[in-house]
């Protein structure tokens, strides 16, 4: 009897288990109880993200997924409150160096993307905030993308409304070795951040806004063939928010900022299944 082909989520717990293989230790701590490892529990974090669903109806969904568990090496399935309580035990540190591992082998080219989008800090239907005249601050969202293969290089999360030339420097910094090219809207007009990406070494290809017939000109002497590349950035900001919610569930900040770099993660391990 030949074997059955294995499903897209097989695929996914497969490859979400090899990179925490490579980014995570396999316990906590010596005085860990071992019944879970915390690789089991980092891949089911990324398996509620991409379902989006809530720890008890993940829980329930894997008693009757022998082959998803076989792929965890699951003997026994861990209760919701155990999953919640590694979320919040786990630091940020753990799932950034998930999203470096996340690009190991992806054929990243160098051309980048940065662009902000917001998030909702909680879940309530368009009709809902309007008859309610509900205002619910958005947690703003920069991304970092290689569009190659439209891959998060990294994520930079704020409550505040800090300017996009404020920002975008500590991006640089933390990927200059990853950027070759970097694309921004006016947005990120800003002339230390060009010296900045310079000095690294990085082309910079953002736009002037345009208040005298000069900065037309510059305008219109960048490369437009690369510099529309700066597009997928909001194709994978939009692809994130389809796919796992434009919201977070999370109530606190920092459980919000992890969620979100989760989101990355989840959406880096799918694009190396296409």
């Amino acid at each position: 009897m030949d074997a059955l082909p294995k499903s897209r989520l097989l695929q996914f717990v497969e490859r979400a288990m090899v990179l925490a293989r490579r980014a995570v230790p396999r316990y906590s701590t010596r005085y860990s109880r071992k019944r879970f490892t915390l690789r089991q529990h980092v891949v089911l974090l990324c398996l509620k993200v991409k379902k989006t669903t809530t720890y008890r109806d993940l829980v329930d969904e894997l008693i009757e997924m022998p082959r998803i568990r076989d792929a965890v090496d699951l003997d026994s399935i861990p209760a919701p409150s155990t999953l919640c309580k590694v979320f919040d035990r786990l630091e940020m540190a753990v799932w950034r160096v998930l999203l470096n591992v996340s690009l190991s082998e992806m054929p990243l080219n160098g051309v980048t993307g940065i662009d902000a989008s917001g998030f909702e800090r909680a879940y309530a239907s368009t009709h809902y905030t309007k008859r309610t005249n509900l205002t619910i601050q958005q947690l703003k969202t920069t991304l970092l993308v290689d569009t190659a293969i439209n891959a998060v290089l990294d994520i930079h999360v704020t409550t505040t409304r800090t300017h996009d030339t404020q920002i975008a420097p500590q991006v640089v910094k933390r990927n200059a070795d990853s950027i070759e090219v970097l694309t921004g809207d006016k947005g990120y007009d800003d002339q230390t951040l060009r010296q900045l990406t310079r000095k690294h070494g990085i082309r910079p290809l953002i736009k002037h806004r345009e208040f005298s017939s000069l900065q037309k000109a510059w305008n219109a002497r960048l490369d437009s063939d690369l510099y529309h590349r700066r597009n997928m950035n909001e194709t994978v900001n939009t692809a994130i928010k389809q796919k796992y919610g434009a919201f977070v569930r999370s109530r606190r900040w920092w459980k919000q900022f992890r969620e979100l770099v989760i989101k990355c993660v989840v959406h880096n391990i799918e694009q190396t299944l296409t």
